[in-house]
């Protein structure tokens, strides 16, 4: 039988809930379907949001053939395929008037999962426009998705559907599905239901299922929180069993790592790996956390966490679990800084600010002699001919000159480099 969640799915536009900021009327992707012509883009959301949904209603509102795939299983093969499919039917060049749009939509779920090669495949068909890419995403696609195919891209955020949205897609199904409308339910108590989906509308009815289907048959069900947490609790591994807490443990794990707390960071490790969370996946979120949390207060953690990824590829489960705790283990107890995570912020702001200032003639390269000519490089001082290999010069353009960008951080290591800094620039940086 189709479950419920596959039978609720929306059909249109108007029975679509939630986000509104991007279907709702005026809104950025309303427009760009009524206008009968949409941008690749990536879907970026929490898990049971409507990504999926979404990119199957614009293929059907814009009478786009579509094409789906699932990082998961999908390899170089499976892409190039589906764009030969496109090609080989012209479909990027439909006759006028034929009511079809131009390129077939190839939507990827779990885009995050593919490999450099793997979303390299997908970069011609972007740019000729062979296909319209759709991609979906739990994860921070800056992070996930190759720069070169993410310029292409607009990018789409997604937000956790409000409690009052949740219980109306409770009631719809109530009143609209043919086998739930034809039992006696009701609900009496909303809560239950609400903090076992976590915000995801697919978990949602998977829960209203199980408990409606709990009943005898003939039977009226007033559905409690009290029936509904233990019907849960009792049937855990089948109403979790695709894994769709994903989002929420890899939070929890990584948060427990940055809050020092080295046994909530192999307990939600534990978790992630009996569910059967991909180990490189979990392995790429310490590599981003060494960098963005742990830093330079302790920058071995970088090193560490890259080893850890090259030694899980190398190793496989079993035994790569070992590895895996061993590394969350030294992060957690780490020293913490995100003094790095905030300069390139600061700066990336700065340049923002301040646009494209002139790079110092002394700091210029001069490979020409129109160059030399002009004093590109002249001035420059070399460091290494001087006292500790350091002196004293402008490296930041003339309007922003002083500035600091990087603050060291409250830790024993970044104290000494402050130390350094404030005996090295003084007069200049205000360390």
């Amino acid at each position: 039988m189709t479950p419920l969640a596959e039978r609720m799915r929306p059909q249109t536009l108007a029975e679509f809930v939630g986000q509104a900021h991007l279907v709702g009327e005026g809104a950025v992707l309303r427009q760009a379907i009524g206008r009968g012509k949409i941008p690749s883009f990536i879907l970026w959301g929490p898990p049971g949001v409507g990504k999926t949904t979404l990119a199957q209603l614009i293929a059907k509102l814009l009478n786009r053939p579509f094409f789906q795939l699932s990082a998961i299983n999908a390899g170089v093969k499976d892409i190039r395929e589906a764009i030969d499919s496109a090609a080989r039917q012209n479909l990027f060049s439909a006759p006028a008037g034929s009511g079809q749009g131009s390129g077939a939509i190839l939507f990827i779920d779990e885009i995050h999962r593919f490999s450099k090669s793997q979303q390299d495949a997908l970069l011609g068909a972007v740019e000729k426009g062979v296909v319209t890419l759709i991609g979906a995403t739990t994860e921070n696609p800056s992070f996930e998705v190759i720069p070169a195919l993410l310029s292409r891209c607009q990018v789409y955020v997604l937000q956790h559907l409000s409690k009052d949205e949740l219980i109306g897609l409770v009631d719809r199904a109530l009143q609209e599905d043919g086998i739930l409308r034809s039992q006696n339910i009701q609900v009496e108590e909303y809560e239950a239901l609400l903090l076992y989906s976590g915000g995801d509308a697919r978990r949602l009815l998977n829960a209203l299922e199980l408990v409606a289907n709990s009943r005898a048959d003939g039977q009226p069900l007033h559905i409690t929180n009290d029936l509904v947490r233990d019907f849960i609790q009792q049937n855990a591994a089948l109403y979790d069993k695709t894994g769709e807490q994903h989002y929420d443990i890899i939070s929890a794990f990584i948060k427990s790592m940055r809050g020092s707390d080295p046994n909530a960071a192999v307990y939600w490790l534990a978790r992630m790996l009996d569910g059967g969370e991909d180990i490189e996946f979990i392995a790429r979120r310490m590599v981003i956390l060494a960098a963005e949390d742990v830093g330079l207060a302790n920058p071995n953690a970088l090193l560490l966490a890259t080893t850890t990824m090259d030694a899980i590829r190398m190793i496989g489960m079993p035994e790569a679990r070992i590895i895996l705790s061993q590394c969350a283990i030294y992060l957690a107890t780490s020293p913490k800084s995100n003094s790095a995570y905030l300069a390139i912020g600061a700066a990336l702001s700065t340049v923002k600010q301040t646009g494209s200032l002139p790079t110092p003639l002394h700091l210029r390269n001069a490979p020409t002699k129109l160059m030399e000519d002009l004093n590109y490089g002249s001035g420059y001082q070399y460091a290494h001919d001087f006292a500790g290999n350091f002196v004293q010069q402008d490296n930041l353009p003339a309007a922003i000159d002083g500035q600091i960008l990087y603050e060291p951080g409250a830790n024993p290591a970044e104290e000494r480099t402050r130390a350094q800094l404030r005996e090295q620039w003084k007069g200049k940086y205000k360390y």
